[in-house]
């Protein structure tokens, strides 16, 4: 997999930061407005990649939702997708107008994904990884593994668990494994 180049300058991330936090705002009170995303500063953020908005709070998961390819220009899947993980993670109940200030935003923007040529290449830290096999896959965010400590063979198996697999999956015939990067701010 070649460096993924895609980088931001501060402008851009504190632009999509506040697209965040203006989404899920117009979530708990549609009259505020905006009525949709404002539009970006650069074109870059009109890129087609895809990208996980991770909400937290008291460090701990709130909701994660994202879009692993782009179906969209950039600013737009960032909006969707706070929306979605403040709103619609089956995992949490949808965040109130008491859970605003203490939620804390992570946005993740993925490179194009690709097919894992051997899982000896899987870096922590620097890959994401999706996991699929019979109809079930499973997707980990390269933070993920810093965050819980985890070796690369650890990560590979907690993919598999992710997805409904058995934790050594990874190492069979017929599972795929695909990775990415991300710019994670």
């Amino acid at each position: 997999m070649p460096d993924f180049v895609f980088s931001l300058t501060q402008e851009e991330k504190d632009y999509l930061k506040k697209l965040v936090t203006q989404s899920v705002a117009f979530g708990i009170n549609p009259s505020d407005g905006p009525f949709g995303p404002p539009e970006p500063p650069t074109d870059k953020l009109r890129e087609q990649l895809g990208a996980f908005v991770t909400l937290k709070m008291g460090g701990n998961l709130r909701g994660c939702i994202g879009n692993v390819q782009g179906s969209g220009k950039l600013f737009r899947t960032v909006w969707d997708m706070a929306q979605q993980a403040a709103f619609h993670d089956p995992r949490f109940p949808a965040v109130n107008e008491h859970d605003v200030d203490a939620l804390e935003y992570e946005i993740s923007i993925l490179s194009p994904i690709d097919v894992c040529p051997d899982p000896e290449k899987v870096e922590v830290g620097r890959h994401g990884l999706i996991m699929s096999r019979d109809g079930r896959s499973g997707l980990l965010l390269p933070q993920v593994p810093v965050e819980w400590g985890w070796d690369r063979e650890t990560f590979l198996s907690q993919t598999c668990l992710k997805a409904g697999l058995d934790p050594d999956a990874w190492k069979e015939p017929g599972t795929t494994i695909l990775w990415f990067e991300a710019v994670v701010f």
